[in-house]
């Protein structure tokens, strides 16, 4: 039999995937794999998990095969393990050779820390998955999602998407793919409305924007549709305090480029300008006493009311009442 044929792998011998991004860490770990794989096709992959680890697993696996196969351990939850686990990692580290690579993940923070410098003191290859939280964060990962598949997508499109997912990363990305296998050409928005419009008008996003507008009726219509739609009077109401709270925080910081601000207070470039548009008509103690109207009605859908579609109705009848006597 003809022995498979193989070629210098580009994989160095010791990975570390560092970050707690799920999405992340499985797109690294896929693609490390690939390109494992084509260098040597009959690689073996163990898999171990720091979680419930016992003595000796790790040496075992990396220990050479009977006929000098190819061996690619793929570690997880390094963050957690106990002290077996790394003493046995720590001393795997040092004697990995072309035959064998080790593939550790990290999801950051204090614990194993000792790894992580140890890894990186060997020459690791570092393939960061930093958490995805803020709004710049969700703008930048979709933007990067759409260069990754060579398309294009206006910031309307970004920001209709982002609307419509909401802040699972794993659905953003599927709805990023959906997109870029379905439609051709630079995506825009209404390209976005046409596979999520119902979402999209659902979300609290819509709510906050025609209550911040002054538009009651809008805005309670809004909120029927995201209701019937399923979605929960909390996060309508945290959506709410999240868009006073940045027209708060664009208000304070001045003047000064969109691109300069929005990388200062963490938020996306057309945020900072949808919110300077918003603040026409807002002064401080308006914004004030809206953020205690939705104070009270995040603690009334919490448990502390007994109705909480009634209380997320007050807090916009507040919010669009306090827009609309300063037109």
């Amino acid at each position: 039999m003809t022995a498979p044929v193989t070629v210098p792998s580009r994989v160095p011998p010791l990975v570390l995937i560092h970050g707690p991004e799920a999405v992340l860490i499985d797109r690294a770990l896929a693609e490390t794999l690939a390109e494992v794989r084509i260098a040597q096709p009959e690689a073996e992959v163990i898999r171990l998990s720091a979680q419930g680890y016992e003595a000796g697993q790790l040496t075992m696996a990396a220990s050479p095969s009977l006929f000098g196969e190819a061996k690619t351990v793929v570690v997880a939850d390094a963050d957690e393990g106990g002290e077996a686990f790394q003493n046995d990692l720590l001393a795997v580290i040092p004697d990995t050779e072309d035959e064998l690579r080790i593939i550790v993940i990290h999801k950051g923070g204090n614990r194993g820390k000792k790894i992580v410098d140890t890894l990186k003191h060997h020459k690791a290859r570092v393939i960061d998955a930093p958490a995805i939280k803020t709004d710049r964060d969700k703008q930048d990962f979709t933007v990067n999602e759409f260069r990754r598949a060579g398309r294009k997508a206006t910031p309307g499109a970004v920001r209709a998407l982002i609307e419509a997912v909401g802040n699972d990363i794993a659905e953003l990305a599927a709805a990023c793919r959906q997109l870029v296998d379905d439609t051709t050409g630079t995506i825009d928005e209404q390209v976005v409305l046409t596979y999520h419009g119902g979402k999209v008008e659902a979300t609290g996003f819509r709510v906050a924007d025609a209550a911040i507008a002054g538009d009651a009726g809008e805005a309670l219509r809004l909120l029927r549709h995201a209701l019937g739609t399923g979605l929960d009077p909390v996060p309508i109401v945290a959506v709410l305090a999240g868009q006073l709270r940045q027209l708060v925080r664009v208000g304070s910081a001045g003047s000064g480029r969109s691109g300069d601000l929005a990388r200062d207070l963490g938020m996306a470039p057309w945020q900072v300008d949808r919110a300077r548009r918003a603040l026409n008509g807002w002064d401080g103690p308006a914004l004030g006493r809206c953020i205690q109207a939705v104070a009270a009605a995040d603690f009334e859908v919490k448990g502390g009311g007994r109705d909480p579609v009634y209380a997320v109705e007050r807090a916009i009848l507040t919010i669009a009442g306090e827009r609309a006597g300063r037109r």
